[in-house]
């Protein structure tokens, strides 16, 4: 079983990955489509969909977590 820091550390570290792939693909992407966005631009949207992806990791790491209790696991 994770105590719930470790889970917390699990999604942080997980969402932080994220948020750098999403962040150079966001740049590298979007003047290939005709989009043109400043750094500053490209971090606004990772953001948030890094903190909401921060969130979902960690509910479903509790909720998983959740699951092996009671089983003896």
């Amino acid at each position: 079983m994770q105590s719930r820091g470790m889970s917390a550390l699990e999604a942080l570290a997980n969402a932080a990955a994220g948020w750098l792939i999403a962040l150079m693909a966001q740049m590298v992407l979007r003047p290939v489509i005709g989009l043109q966005a400043t750094l500053s631009q490209n971090l606004i949207p990772s953001g948030v969909f890094t903190v909401l992806s921060l969130l979902r990791s960690y509910a479903q790491r509790r909720v998983f977590d959740g699951f092996g209790q009671g089983r003896g696991a």
